[in-house]
């Protein structure tokens, strides 16, 4: 039997379903129609399947995209990417060598954040993590740090834990950093042998135990030496990050940098 969750789970989809075909199908028909003509249609369409903030869930304007001007405004970015000596790359010192890390949204508890990355991992919305990636993205092409990236390979789910979510929210948010910066996103070349217990809840030390020596890296010769930005979605430890870095290093003698969509 249903929860009251998964009902209201499908729910959602069904509505962002029906309201993608019925958009596509007017849309694809009317490419050259004029910007207000468009902003109408949008907003006709939008009376009958509105679109929601995913932070605030208020109804979001022709406009807005995912997230509404208000909540945007008030998301805690950060602009790690403009200095080495931020919080995400301490938290990585004296575990792993990367070249530089990075992360885009300060992470805390019942804050727009969580609820964006709840929306993204747990109520099917994968493509609000390539948009916050495609925008991330634009801001690292400014940084002189993240000028000379050869591949960017995604944090990896375990094929069981894929199968069941449907999608890998690390891969979403690569695909949006690979669409602003021209860089390959190489999703295969990472893979996770074995399923680990989720790392919420968990103190730092367990989280160490539970990823170690769970990434292994396909026969690339191709990304052997290269300088490899790798993604995922959240930073809490960094347990996830060293284990997989360390694997991408010891395989491909690889450089290797970091970026993640927010850091708790």
């Amino acid at each position: 039997m249903w929860t009251a969750r998964y009902k209201r789970q499908a729910k959602g989809k069904l509505k962002r379903l029906i309201y993608d075909i019925v958009l596509l199908s007017l849309v694809q028909e009317v490419t050259s129609m004029p910007f207000d003509l468009k902003r109408i249609l949008g907003d006709f369409v939008a009376i009958f399947f509105p679109r929601e903030c995913a932070c605030c869930g208020c109804v979001l304007r022709y406009q807005e995209k995912f997230i509404c001007i208000a909540c945007d405004f008030h998301l805690p970015y950060t602009n790690f990417h403009e200095y080495s000596d931020n919080d995400t790359a301490r938290q990585l010192w004296g575990k792993v060598p990367v070249e530089e890390a990075c992360s885009f949204l300060i992470l805390q508890k019942e804050s727009r954040v969580e609820r964006l990355i709840y929306q993204i991992k747990y109520n099917n919305q994968p493509l609000l993590a390539e948009y916050f990636g495609f925008q991330y993205g634009l801001k690292l092409l400014d940084s002189a740090s993240y000028q000379h990236l050869d591949a960017i390979i995604p944090i990896p789910l375990h094929p069981g834990k894929l199968r069941k979510r449907g999608y890998n929210q690390s891969s979403y948010f690569g695909r949006g950093l690979s669409r602003a910066m021209g860089i390959p996103l190489q999703e295969d070349a990472l893979i996770r042998k074995k399923a680990t217990i989720t790392q919420t809840g968990q103190d730092r030390l367990s989280r160490y135990k539970n990823v170690e020596d769970v990434f292994a890296c396909e026969h690339m010769p191709a990304l052997y030496g290269k300088h490899i930005l790798l993604v995922d979605d959240v930073l809490t430890t960094g347990a996830t990050i060293v284990s997989a870095a360390l694997a991408i290093q010891q395989a491909w003698a690889c450089k290797v940098s970091v970026a993640t969509l927010a850091r708790a």
